[in-house]
């Protein structure tokens, strides 16, 4: 995920103009807040005289001083990162905007990202208040971006599996046990993620992005797991939908995968190489089929 860096100057200002909006929005959301507060009740007067010389000193109150909100420090820290790095996400423009009209309407919500990279301050800036998660396969990955950006939450993963295996995937994909839906701890398929903490199983995710692990070389261990387990997940929610991101499907398995288990039916739109899933819950309609019709 990391490794495809680009350096748009448009992306980068892209970045900057998002933060701008939000810390704007931010400030103006404080300082209404504290403009709004109920008024204090006068007492009565004890008498004519009191009643009079209020009367007679009608001035209007002197206006509130505004409040001075400060900025949140992870959007701090993320508008000075993104203002003075040569290094912007790998993601494009366009691409970041799918993602970002979806966290303006959901967030603060609860976002797993499969990857750790150069756009995760970005994702976890955008979701401010909300909880976002990032699962890497690179453990000494992990290390370096916790002693830069220490408030970042992510978690190891280990895959099992290799691109070269993606054919035989697909083909273990379409059995009984790959189309039953439940929890990936407990699945048989062979597609099903495991090693990842409970509570990113517990958890129902708002958004789910697979831009990870590593799936441009034969040897390297593929999205596969990372697109099947996030469909999963998706459905095995009580209630509601789950929008799932994939990115690169300009690539083989990006493409056949996101397709198979996250289903044409079920996607919204492409921008570039980024394709958006909108996958409703299946417990709550037990009779629904894996993929729509």
């Amino acid at each position: 995920m990391r490794s495809k860096t680009q350096s748009p100057f448009n992306v980068k200002l892209l970045l900057i103009g998002f933060f701008i909006v939000f810390l704007l929005l931010y400030v103006l959301r404080s300082s209404s807040s504290s403009n709004q507060q109920a008024p204090t009740a006068q007492p009565e007067s004890s008498s004519k005289e009191e009643v009079s010389s209020s009367s007679t000193s009608s001035c209007p109150p002197p206006p509130s001083t505004p409040t001075c909100a400060n900025i949140p420090a992870s959007l701090a820290q993320a508008l000075i990162h993104y203002s003075t790095s040569n290094i912007t996400p790998q993601q494009t423009l366009r691409e970041i905007s799918v993602t970002s009209r979806i966290l303006e309407k959901k967030s603060p919500c609860k976002f797993l990202v499969f990857g750790l990279g150069h756009d995760s301050l970005m994702w976890s800036a955008l979701n401010h208040g909300g909880r976002t998660v990032f699962l890497e396969e690179d453990k000494a990955w992990i290390e370096q971006i916790k002693q830069r950006f220490s408030g970042l939450e992510s978690y190891h993963v280990v895959y099992d599996t290799k691109v070269r295996e993606a054919d035989e995937l697909m083909e273990v994909g379409q059995g009984e046990d790959c189309t039953a839906v439940g929890d990936p701890r407990f699945s048989k398929c062979r597609l099903a993620l495991k090693g990842i903490p409970d509570e990113i199983f517990e958890t129902e995710w708002d958004l789910i992005m697979v831009d990870a692990p590593t799936g441009y070389i034969d040897d390297a261990p593929g999205r596969m797991n990372a697109i099947y387990t996030a469909g999963l997940m998706a459905r095995n929610r009580e209630e509601g939908e789950t929008d799932v991101f994939v990115h690169d499907v300009d690539r083989v398995v990006e493409d056949k995968f996101s397709k198979a288990f996250l289903c044409e039916g079920y996607m919204r739109e492409q921008e570039g190489r980024l394709r958006h899933f909108t996958i409703p819950s299946h417990r709550a309609n037990p009779g629904r089929p894996f993929c729509p019709p």
